[in-house]
């Protein structure tokens, strides 16, 4: 059975407001419950090969990024960075400064942006999720290079909110 019918199994269990729905076949036993007012709970028995599967994650809700005060200056330029405010990763994933090779970024240094405003792509798992930003203020500076990996809560951007 494939992961894509094991999928379709699920949804249509949650929707036809099934209770319990068990399937055999030689390589896999799957059993899914869903208890009143619960989520689908599915439980498997281990099948006989065992293969490697990746299971797609969808992203329909818009990220927001992270903001927090930059405590620690950053003294690569000597200018007291302190009263500046960090954009930081929501995720991990690979940054992208524009929403294609041949387009313009998002910001660039110097660039007023309100809160909302779409700064950077951060592709996660083969889906691009644009990151918004949540303050209002004039980009500092850009700490990532394009296509470059970036970790969970990392720092994107410094911002002059004043």
């Amino acid at each position: 059975m494939k992961l894509t019918e094991i999928q379709d199994l699920i949804k249509f269990v949650s929707k036809s407001g099934v209770s319990e729905v068990e399937l055999e076949t030689k390589e896999i036993k799957i059993v899914i419950r869903t208890p009143k007012n619960a989520q689908v709970v599915m439980q498997t028995a281990a099948p006989m090969v065992q293969a490697p599967v990746t299971t797609p994650v969808y992203n329909t809700a818009p990220v927001t990024t992270a903001v927090a005060e930059n405590k620690a200056p950053v003294n690569n330029s000597g200018a007291d960075e302190s009263k500046y405010v960090t954009i930081k990763s929501p995720m991990i994933g690979t940054f992208y400064r524009s929403s294609g090779p041949e387009k313009g970024p998002f910001v660039n240094v110097g660039d007023e942006i309100n809160a909302g405003n779409p700064v950077c792509i951060i592709e996660a798992m083969k889906l691009f999720n644009e990151i918004e930003s949540d303050i209002k203020g004039k980009i500092v500076k850009v700490l990532v290079n394009d296509a470059t990996p970036v970790e969970y809560d990392q720092p994107l951007f410094l911002v002059d909110p004043s």
